[in-house]
Formats: C-alpha cells, structure tokens, sequence
C-alpha cells in the first residue's frame, strides 16, 4: 500500500525528514509551533524518521504566513527545502491546514513528491489518525489519489467554514457594542461585554495608555506642529507605534513576549505621518464601526457604535480634521551661505522693495542676482542694523506678553453630510443589480437608513468657529534674551517685523544714519504693540525724551494685507 491512514508502522530503515511548522497568527496558542513539533516528533518517532539536531537539524519554520494566500513553494522557510529535496526523505506535518487549503496546492506538492520519490506524513489526520502518502513507488497512484480526495475534503470544509464566519461577522457587525474580534482601532482595547448590555462577547473600551498618546499628539498639532515631526519625536521617545502597540499588548496578555526565541526579532514598526493622518481622520477613533472603509449604520442611518465611550466626539473630531487640513504653502526662508544673520527676511531695500543679503559684514540690494532694475541699490552694515532693530525690537515689542492662540473650528454637519451623500451615491449605484424582491428590499432598507441620516444631520445647528487666547506669562523681551540668532529672527518674522532701508548719503559712513531706515509691523501684534507706542507717545510729549525710539528711526504700525 501506498498510504497508511491509520496509525503507520516503524520502518526499517530511518530516514531524514523535515519538520514542517507553519503559523497564520503568530499569537495563535491553539497551534502554538511547540505543539506542532511535538505531535510532528511523535509521528516522526513512531515512522522511523529522524529530523537532525543542532546545527544539522531539518525544520521549516513558516510563521505568519496564511496556507490560503502562499502556496507551499512561495513559502520563505518551506520553499528553501522543496527546492533542494536530495537534502532529505520525508516531509512531516502537524496536519493537512498546515500544508495546503486548496487541491491546487495539494496536487503541485504531490506531484512533486511522486517526480522526487518522496514521503508526505501528516501526524493528525481526517479523524484523528496518523496519515502516510509514500510517493517512493512512482508506479503506485494510490498515495496521490487519496491526496486529492482528502484534500477536496478539506477545500470544502474550508469554504463551508469562510461562509460561516462570513455570516457570523456580518450580523455581529450590525450589534451596537459588539467588538468582533481582531485588532482595534488605535486606542481601544477589547473587553468582556459589561452585563447591563447583556454580558455576551467583547465590546471596546479606551486604552489608557495609547489614549494618552493621542492626547499628546492632538497637543502638538494644536501647537503648529507637523505630523512630520510628531512622528519623529515619538520615534525618539520610542513611543510604539500602532502595529507595534498592539503586538506588545497581544505578548503581555499571553504571558511572554515572544514564543520562538531562535527567531530574529525584527524592527518595531515607526511612527510615519501618514499613520497620524489616517488615525485622526478615520472615524473609527469615534468609535464607529467601519466595513471596507465605510461607516455600518443601523436601520435609522445612524453609526453602529463598538464602543460607549469613545476617544473623540464628532465636533472633536472635525476639530482635529481641521487641524489636518492642507494648508497654503508657506514660504520657505532661502538657505544662504551666512544663516547666522540676524535680519534675514526682515530687512528690505526702500529701492526697489526686494530683500537684502548679507556678504562679508553688509547687507546689500541683489535685485540684479534676479535680473530686477533697482532705481536706488543700497548697502549698509551688518552690525548697525542688526543693533538697531534689536532697540526698536525690544522697544516696541518687549514688555508684549507672548500669547497661545488656538482656533477652534466649532461644529458644522456639512463634513458629514457630504461622506453620506457619497455613500448613498455608491450605493445608488448598486440599485439597477438587484434582480429579486429580497434583494430590492434590503437595498431600499439600506437607502431608507441613509436617507433618515442625511435629514437629521441637516436638522443640526452649525456651531461658529472661535479663538481661544491662552497667556503664557513670558514676554518678547523674555524670550528674545534666551533665543539663539536663529530665535530671534523666527521672533521677528512672527509679529511681522520689516525694516525698509533707504540709500545712504555723502558723510553718513561713521555712524547708522536712521532717516535711512524705517521700522513697521505688520499682524495680529499691532494692538498690543500699538498700546506701547502710545504709551511711549504720551510720555515723550511730557518731555521724557530718554523714553523715545533709540536712534531717533520711524516707528509705522500697519494692518497686514
């Protein structure tokens, strides 16, 4: 016989084998890889198959690979070996689903066991027994006849199965609360069902510590920072990032990090910006059920929530998605060779209106660098103007109290609205494929649903957006003392700062000629600088000249265009 679909008898001779140890889920305990070697080692034992040890042992260890999406042959570890089989005799499995889940698979593997004359043993079979396909007799078609037959088996029972799940999923994803199992949304956690909601399954609840991070991350946003450098800062921190987190939960809940220890560990997954973008605005952080990228809504068009108690609100969240938003491209500071100077991007010549640069001590017009006319060019020195933009700076703009602005979006539906039209677009679509009155009804329940949303999303007040102004308790002075050159300059372009140079005239080399230049501001400083000049106004028309602008140079306040 070619098969043994019992038990199997010891041969006479021992031959090399390969242990075969295959996993979808690394985390999966009920095929952990260490049952699977041991009922493998007790076949093996049974079958007169020796596996090696140490650094000649014969094992393919495939972890985290689906049977249903990698053939055997595509496989990293299994492939290896099926491409040099003079290395060996027999393959041992733990069962048939650790090989293939589908007869296409089987065949290619037993056709390539009956052209190299090999042994295929699965240690559980159909029912329990110990199966044993000897492919040694190439004149024997019984061992690859009843592959093919166990393996149609299976192939149906597989499908029977998907469907079953596939059903199962279906109507537990239309179950407010019910978490279906899998990997949650960045933030939660699964939990037992509480009993006042019926005590049965998983529901999703906040995750402390990963609800922190977010709190951290919509902070930094809040305070202008890119997703881009928020990413790099929780790398930094070594913050895990969403993948990572979970697999690390999944580790502390089973009781270790990590079931194979002579497996390289690869690099934790990283924090990138597109992971912030699409976890701030997936509406999944709210605690909607998502299904292929869309909400699932009840019979009223509302969305099925997996939680009571989610991380963000609807108006936080459209706040964040605010925040998100693409904003107008800025204007990027040019890279010169001398970044040290001060007045970069602050000072300007009166000529033409074009910015100066600064080369070897002396800011100058290089309107011809850009092939400009310039009726008036103008040079001056570095030193001078940097010491009396730093006076008139300091004067001005110093005893200002710096202030945190955050502008809040407030509530409008219309975000809303718009992705439940696109919906009920998309599933307009689908209308002219129904072909039976069953399928007309459910498609029609599904339009109802989305309709009812869309009135009530419509019947919602629209809430104005607003400012919110946040004291810090240090002023310009404060932190113009503490800036490096690069600071201060970031300081200057902040509240507007421009100095207008003028071109200098005979006997004006010594000293800063100050009707030269002329000093505004520009922005949402103005009032608060514009209360200190009068201030100062009033008390040099009292006569206290020592209180007046140093130098004696123009002082303009204007509302920025």
């Amino acid at each position: 016989m070619g098969s043994d679909a019992t038990t199997g008898t010891a041969l006479a001779e021992t031959l090399r084998g390969v242990r075969c140890v295959r996993l979808s889920v690394r985390t999966d305990e009920t095929t952990s890889p260490e049952r699977q070697r041991e009922a493998d080692d007790i076949a093996a034992a049974a079958l007169g198959i020796d596996f090696g040890e140490g650094e000649t042992l014969r094992e393919a260890v495939d972890l985290d690979v689906s049977a249903s999406k990698v053939g055997p042959f595509d496989r990293p570890d299994l492939g290896k070996w099926l491409a040099r089989p003079d290395d060996y005799d027999a393959l041992v499995f733990w069962r048939f689903d650790r090989a293939i889940r589908s007869m296409g698979d089987m065949h290619e593997l037993a056709k390539w066991a009956r052209e190299h004359h090999k042994m295929i043993v699965f240690a559980e079979g159909i029912g329990g027994g110990r199966l044993v396909f000897d492919f040694r007799n190439p004149m024997d078609p019984t061992s690859e006849l009843m592959m093919l037959m166990l393996a149609f088996a299976a192939q149906v029972e597989s499908q029977s199965v998907s469907d079953r799940v596939s059903g199962a999923q279906s109507a537990m994803r239309r179950m407010a609360l019910r978490w279906r199992g899998g990997q949650p949304p960045y933030g939660y956690l699964p939990a037992p069902m509480p009993k006042e909601h019926g005590g049965v399954g998983w529901t999703l609840v906040p995750d402390p510590k990963a609800v922190q991070v977010i709190e951290r991350i919509i902070a930094w946003l809040i305070s202008s920072l890119t997703t881009h450098a928020i990413a790099q800062k929780l790398n930094a921190e070594g913050v895990l990032s969403p993948s990572a987190h979970w697999k690390a939960y999944q580790a502390r809940k089973k009781g270790n990090a990590d079931t194979e220890p002579s497996e390289p560990k690869k690099k934790p997954a990283q924090w990138r910006a597109s992971t912030i973008t699409r976890m701030l605005t997936g509406p999944a952080i709210m605690g909607w059920k998502m299904h292929k990228g869309n909400p699932v809504r009840d019979d009223q068009g509302a969305p099925v929530m997996a939680t009571e108690t989610p991380i963000l609100t609807r108006e936080e969240f459209d706040r964040v998605g605010t925040l998100l938003a693409p904003k107008p491209t800025a204007e990027k500071a040019p890279r010169r060779k001398d970044s040290s100077a001060l007045l970069l991007r602050v000072i300007h010549c009166a000529g033409c209106g074009s910015r100066m640069y600064c080369n070897q001590g002396y800011y100058s017009c290089s309107s011809y660098k850009y092939g400009t006319h310039c009726p008036s060019p103008c040079v001056v020195r570095a030193d001078w103007v940097n010491e009396y933009m730093t006076a008139e700076f300091l004067q001005s703009a110093g005893p200002v109290e710096i202030t945190h602005v955050t502008e809040i979006p407030g509530y409008d539906p219309a975000p809303e609205i718009a992705a439940t039209v696109a919906e009920l677009e998309e599933h307009d679509e689908q209308k002219d494929r129904r072909k039976s009155k069953a399928g007309m009804a459910a498609w029609q329940k599904r339009a109802d649903a989305l309709e009812a949303r869309l009135a009530e999303l419509e019947a919602r007040e629209k809430t104005e957006p607003r400012r919110e102004v946040t004291p810090t308790g240090r002023t310009f002075a404060d932190e113009w003392h503490s800036a490096d050159t690069e600071g201060k300059r970031a300081m200057l372009i902040e509240v507007g700062a421009r100095l207008d140079v003028k071109r200098g005239t005979k006997g004006g080399w010594r000293t800063l000629d100050v009707r030269r230049v002329e000093f505004t501001v520009t922005g949402d400083f103005d009032p608060a600088i514009q209360a200190i000049a009068d201030v100062a106004g009033d008390i040099e028309r009292e006569g206290m000249p020592e209180h007046t602008s140093k130098g004696g140079g123009r002082l303009r306040l204007t509302t920025a265009a």
